[in-house]
């Protein structure tokens, strides 16, 4: 088992940071992925915007974990 610390510091990550930054880029990321049909290029855009709404699964599981930041 890690430091619980760790635990209370990616709770926080993830109420504060994580659940609205991903709840704004679901949005765009919606929008984005539908016109990465007509316009190739916005692929990249979409990729950020993906990974920014899987952020909070990414805090949960290092939150479980009790990850460090190292």
């Amino acid at each position: 088992m890690g430091n619980p610390l760790w635990f209370i510091f990616w709770l926080l990550v993830f109420w504060i940071v994580s659940l609205p930054v991903a709840c704004f880029c679901a949005f765009f990321y919606i929008i984005v992925y539908a016109i990465v049909v007509c316009i190739p290029g916005l692929s990249n855009i979409a990729e950020i915007l993906l990974q920014a709404v899987q952020f909070p699964h990414y805090c949960a599981k290092a939150m479980m974990d009790c990850k460090s930041l190292f």
